[in-house]
């Protein structure tokens, strides 16, 4: 009896100690089946296009003055006689996305491409044709006619993706075909510099040259993200664009060619913790909007420098980064709720979006620092002042030196700034800068409103 007790306990102890084990990898996903699922629907895609021949050089010329002379003269000599263009070809990846035939790839991948051929997973190749593209987020549609249906990958929801969860890409990498790599999501959200609606998910699922345009799937084989940029020179990290802002442009790009976006007409900064004190905040959120473009939607709406934007549309705007990519996602003529919070109180302001031009952004950010305590030699501002530092205008006090042993050194102010206000009210000049000042005790945070050339931006001022 004692023996048999003896061996039921084993086995209780063998079994608990084996529950984590196949409970963990019961979790991990089959990348296997799922390589052999979706690897029909990704594409390899190659392009060629006609540059100018430049110039032959010299390999192995001494540095010398004359260089110059001689290039110059041989330009000259050059110019009119013929010179064969050469081809320029390049590599990138792209995925099905309908049985007849659109392929959704980025648009750096195709860009200026002559010719732009896409080779499907069995081998067989097709001339491909630029259905449309978007160089904001980098998004390039594609068109090819194979007689039969095709198989398609299927688009996910990027908005529902979790830090941490698994991914697997699938691509070019290098020209090395169907390649597969797989690795967890790092991070959500990303703004790396590469164009205005920066919204990137970052992962550490291998992404190389040639990967470009390619999908970014999660365990379900599911479709989201399109793989877009790598860090130079960085290892394990990549970054993809997430598919639902793609999905929002997919109609466009087939029916127009190219997207149109909305226009607010507003110049944004974020709110920090200074910044946040000075307007008596609870939370450090929301837009500071800096600038109102003159006769714009905002303008229109009643949206004044100063105001807080909280919410748009419902959806609320934590950083400034939210409001362009809500702003250009909306319908031309479209009424929206702006929720904005002016001098302590909550509004709710009607807008009507219109159509954003090219050169013009949705809702732009100004950055800004938030340190600093006076120590500051002001001046009012003269002509020859406001031609020397490229200012407009005759209101404010210029910033002509900084204390190097005051806060202020630190601060986000320059020499050349112009003041125009101090805790919302107006400083034209000097006794007006005083004025706004007179009352101002120890540890106060000021709120400056500061033109910089042509931009114009908040920033704050701790008092001393």
């Amino acid at each position: 009896m004692k023996r048999r007790l003896t061996q039921s306990i084993f086995l209780l102890l063998a079994l608990l100690l084996a529950l984590p084990l196949a409970g963990t990898a019961a979790t991990l996903p089959d990348f296997v089946a799922l390589s052999k699922q979706l690897k029909p629907a990704v594409v390899n895609i190659s392009t060629a296009k006609k540059v100018k021949q430049r110039r032959p050089a010299f390999p192995g010329r001494p540095q010398s003055p004359y260089n110059d002379f001689f290039d110059e003269f041989f330009d000259h000599f050059m110019q009119n006689q013929p010179q064969a263009p050469r081809k320029q070809q390049a590599l990138g990846s792209g995925f099905i996305i309908s049985k007849d035939g659109y392929i959704l790839t980025n648009d750096h991948v195709v860009d200026g491409a002559d010719v732009v051929t896409v080779k499907l997973a069995d081998g067989r190749t097709f001339d491909a044709m630029i259905k449309g593209q978007d160089e904001k987020l980098d998004l390039a549609l594609l068109k090819i006619d194979t007689g039969e249906d095709l198989p398609v990958a299927v688009l996910g929801d990027s908005d529902t993706l979790e830090v941490g969860q698994w991914v697997m890409a699938i691509g070019n990498p290098f020209g090395l075909e169907q390649t597969v790599t797989a690795g967890i999501v790092s991070a959500k959200g990303r703004v790396i510099g590469a164009g205005p609606y920066d919204d990137f998910i970052q992962t550490d699922a291998s992404i190389n040259p040639g990967n470009s345009g390619g999908p970014l799937f999660d365990t379900d084989g599911r479709v989201v993200g399109i793989n877009t940029a790598i860090v130079a020179g960085g290892q394990g990290i990549g970054f993809a664009t997430p598919v639902n802002a793609a999905k929002n442009i997919i109609s466009q790009l087939k029916e127009t060619g190219h997207v149109t976006r909305g226009w607010l007409g507003v110049t944004v900064q974020p709110m920090t913790d200074e910044l946040a004190q000075s307007f008596k905040l609870k939370e450090t959120k929301g837009a500071l909007v800096a600038e109102v473009v003159p006769d714009s939607p905002a303008d229109k709406a009643g949206v004044k420098r100063g105001d807080i934007i909280l919410t748009y549309e419902g959806n609320e705007v934590n950083e400034t980064k939210d409001l362009p990519r809500l702003v250009a996602a909306t319908p031309i003529d479209k009424q929206v709720d702006l929720g904005i919070l002016r001098e302590g109180k909550n509004k709710t302001l009607k807008v009507k979006i219109a159509r954003l031009d090219d050169g013009k952004p949705a809702a732009s950010e100004s950055a800004a620092s938030e340190k600093g305590q006076l120590g500051l030699a002001l001046t009012n501002i003269t002509p020859e002042l406001a031609q020397r530092y490229g200012l407009e205008g005759s209101e404010g006090v210029l910033i002509t030196g900084i204390d190097p042993n005051s806060s202020a050194a630190d601060s986000n102010l320059r020499r050349g700034d112009l003041i125009l206000e101090v805790n919302g009210k107006s400083t034209g000049n000097i006794e007006a800068f005083r004025t706004a000042v007179a009352k101002v005790k120890k540890d106060d945070v000021l709120r400056l409103l500061v033109k910089r050339g042509e931009s114009i931006l908040y920033t704050t001022l701790k008092a001393d």
